[in-house]
């Protein structure tokens, strides 16, 4: 957002499994003006998973370094086709109409019993657009 801190770099993604209570979710988010930085340790906190409350990204960087987080091609204020595929205890994010996954998610964090709702996240000092959202259900 305008008049955000330099340290802002902004949190776009979609939260799933949302529990009835609003107090449980897993999350894959994108960071696209890390996409193309000058730095590469920055590039490659491009795309992230979260599972909230317990497993924030701090918890699980300083747990399990790179584990889930990804570097993509990224573009501020570009259009960036999302899709998630969520099965049992595993998610897969796909971008850009890509065959192979960007980031994967073999554990999540509350496990395959937790259903719930499907939600547009966006971090703090994020300004972000969603447009032609489809879900569909697995047989």
């Amino acid at each position: 957002m305008p008049n955000s801190s330099e340290d802002a770099r902004g949190f776009v993604g979609i939260a799933f499994r949302i529990d009835e209570q609003n107090s449980k979710f897993e999350c894959f988010y994108l960071r696209p003006s890390n996409g193309r930085a000058d730095d590469q340790v920055r590039r490659n906190h491009s795309l992230q998973y979260i599972s909230y409350p317990e497993y924030p990204l701090h918890r699980l960087r300083e747990e399990t370094p790179k584990k889930y987080e990804s570097y993509s091609d990224l573009e501020v204020g570009k259009w960036t086709k999302v899709k998630i595929v969520v099965e049992n205890s595993s998610a897969k994010l796909y971008l850009h109409g890509a065959s192979q996954p960007s980031l994967i998610v073999n554990d999540l964090k509350h496990g395959p019993a937790l259903k719930g709702s499907i939600g547009l996240w966006i971090g703090p000092d994020t300004e972000a657009h969603f447009r032609n959202l489809v879900v569909y259900k697995q047989d």
